[in-house]
């Protein structure tokens, strides 16, 4: 398009400070943020959660959210904390009174994370709980409930869960300043029992009882708009399944089995009801726990060690065979291991082995990040032809790049993983800390730095 008169010089200022403003930005070349191998195979980098305070025995990963937040628990001796992490860095968040075990289950986002706490590690005394912008609080119960749990929250802050507890336990939605109880029945009067996932369109899932043959399990799915109930319905040879978790595509995974013996991981959908997910080679059972908006879930299978798993939607992979050699992460001869959560970018959370240790991880797809940020003036003015280098992660050598004319850098093309520093220099200005570690598990945007008044 032709451009004259002031309109043009405006453009073309514009133009020339943008390229101004990345003028610096250095790039390293590698594979593409897909996840896929060359052999076309999926190919991800695995993180240490770690732990909250140095000297607890374990950590567990037991969630994650859309947006990618990790989530789960710090063991001590006499005490468990909640957390949450992104991009490498752990949060503890603070225990209910009365309360030192805690776990968090799920999160939306970095400021609302919903999970439970209790006297015990088993869950004596169970309260459903939530953290907001760190601050925890108890949820809601119904009247004259004393017992609960939260297990998901969906991006309304609605959360589910379950209330009291033996052959009264009930599913549970908390919202707002209420708790209540799930009391929709299906049409042969299966009840919930447990809520286990909700939805950002209101779908929740979870088990319950069937009143006519209380020997089997039943799957639900609850609809918060219609305030209908129904089962997800069992596989071949089966007659009753578990639903742990609903993505916002709708689809819904879990267990299904014949009355309460070992199942196999299925995945439903209300068009097309429920399909087996392959089991990973060597296993004999499993659960699938976790799916995301596309359909791709995780789970659990076991034969005689716990073998996580990543189903692609039509195939199913160990997620030992994922990760590089190496890494000091066993995730297929021990018990412990466990998948129990995937982002919509395909991360995935769940629990290992690590050196001997038990560790909760998140895998994310290998590919390509950005690192960037600004070098500014105590008083906010950024500054120009900072140097900044960037060393460790995978990189042979270290790398720079120039700040524009605004301060702002980029490093374009980084391998996830890390830890990565970074290091300014300028000729007229000092700072309190010249260098920095970030771990790239997404894009950073800010990795800045401050001069010294």
């Amino acid at each position: 398009m032709k451009r004259s008169g002031p309109r043009a010089l405006h453009f073309l200022l514009i133009a020339a400070l943008f390229c101004a403003q990345f003028a610096g930005t250095a790039s390293l070349f590698g594979q593409e943020k897909d996840g896929t191998a060359a052999g076309g195979s999926p190919s991800y980098v695995i993180f240490d959660l770690g732990v909250i305070v140095a000297g607890d025995s374990a950590s567990q990963g037991f969630g994650a959210s859309t947006s990618g937040i990790a989530v789960g628990r710090s063991i001590r001796t006499g005490g468990a904390q909640a957390f949450s992490w992104a991009n490498g860095v752990l949060v503890g968040l603070p225990n209910l009174a009365a309360r030192p075990f805690c776990v968090s289950n799920a999160a939306t986002g970095a400021s609302t994370v919903v999970g439970t706490c209790s006297t015990t590690l088993f869950g004596t005394s169970r309260l459903p709980t939530i953290w907001q912008n760190g601050v925890v609080s108890q949820l809601p119960l119904p009247a004259g409930e004393t017992l609960g749990d939260a297990n998901d929250v969906n991006a309304s802050g609605v959360a589910v869960g379950s209330i009291n507890s033996g052959s009264l336990q009930r599913g549970a939605i908390f919202s707002g300043a209420s708790g209540t109880v799930i009391s929709q029945t299906t049409s042969t009067g299966c009840f919930f029992t447990s809520a286990f996932g909700i939805n950002d369109s209101g779908r929740i899932v979870g088990n319950g009882i069937d009143p006519n043959n209380a020997a089997r399990n039943v799957g639900l799915v609850y609809e918060i708009g219609a305030g209908t109930a129904t089962e997800v319905g069992s596989l071949p040879g089966a007659n009753g399944a578990l639903a742990f978790a609903v993505g916002n595509g709708g689809h819904v995974v879990g267990s299904s089995m014949l009355n309460q013996g070992s199942g196999l991981p299925f995945i439903w959908t209300q068009a097309g009801g429920m399909v087996a997910i392959p089991l990973p080679a060597g296993t004999t059972q499993g659960s699938a726990r976790a799916v995301n908006s596309t359909g791709k879930a995780v789970g659990t299978a076991s034969s005689a060690f716990a073998i996580p798993f990543y189903y692609d939607g039509t195939n199913t992979f160990r997620l030992a065979d994922l990760i590089p050699a190496g890494t000091g992460w066993d995730l297929s001869t021990n018990t412990s291991s466990s998948a129990l959560g995937i982002s919509d970018s395909g991360m995935i959370v769940g629990t290992g082995v690590l050196n001997g240790a038990v560790r909760g991880y998140a895998m994310v797809p290998a590919g390509n990040v950005s690192i960037g940020g600004r070098i500014a003036t105590a008083t906010g003015n950024g500054i120009r032809n900072a140097v900044v280098t960037l060393t460790g992660g995978s990189l042979p050598s270290p790398i720079i790049a120039r700040t524009g004319s605004f301060g702002y850098y980029r490093f374009s093309t980084v391998a996830i993983g890390g830890p990565y520093t970074l290091t300014v220099t300028t000729k007229n200005y000092t700072f309190a800390s010249s260098s920095r570690q970030v771990t790239a598990v997404t894009n950073i945007e800010d990795a800045d730095f401050t001069a010294i008044p």
